[in-house]
């Protein structure tokens, strides 16, 4: 029994840190998009359609923000009216509707984007490349178990391929927009070949 309770000690302790760490990076966060006229919700979902690469559905971007559709189809609505977002139906089937960004989105989001950047840099600052890699690794270990709990059908492989596309979108987007530096874009290039 003893050896059972000593081994979830740096489990529970694990979990705090990761609970109190998302706190605290949230609480940050909201104060610098404040500044640039943005909510967390609202920096989540621009993100999220960035991310993907062009228009995307309510649904797509729950999925990716691990939010409920009734709960992104409000924060949405609360953004059209803001005239951050906007509807659009598919041509070919009216059913499906895809959320786009506006200009004044696009305005407000990327220096916002930029200040939250250089925020996570200078939090993660005291981690050398291979620490941080570790870390993502850990912490994507565990997310992929809370996914299969919460969602024993989920495809994990999918999730993953997924999450790749939406890190190249990312990617080209930054680099499109200037805001990755060269050194950055060639280290990730790099990396891409020699993953290949």
């Amino acid at each position: 029994m003893t050896a059972n309770v000593e081994s979830l000690v740096p489990v529970a302790k694990s979990w705090r840190e990761i609970y109190q760490t998302y706190n605290l990076l949230k609480q940050c966060q909201d104060q610098i998009l404040e500044e640039h006229g943005l909510t967390s919700e609202q920096f989540g979902v621009l993100a999220v359609i960035t991310y993907i690469g062009g228009p995307a559905n309510v649904t797509d971007i729950a999925r990716w923000l691990a939010r409920s559709t009734n709960s992104v189809s409000m924060i949405v609505d609360r953004m059209v009216k803001a005239g951050l977002v906007k509807r659009t139906r598919d041509r070919s089937d009216r059913r499906v509707v895809y959320v786009t960004v506006t200009n004044k989105a696009q305005a407000a989001f990327k220096p916002a984007y930029v200040a939250v950047v250089e925020f996570v840099r200078k939090i993660f600052q005291p981690l050398s490349y291979e620490d941080a890699n570790t870390l993502l690794g850990l912490l994507g270990s565990v997310k992929y178990e809370i996914l299969k709990y919460s969602n024993p059908e989920v495809d994990i492989k999918e999730v993953k391929r997924l999450e790749q596309k939406q890190l190249d979108n990312t990617m080209r987007w930054l680099n499109e927009s200037g805001l990755l530096s060269a050194p950055a874009a060639k280290r990730r290039s790099v990396k891409k070949v020699k993953a290949a």
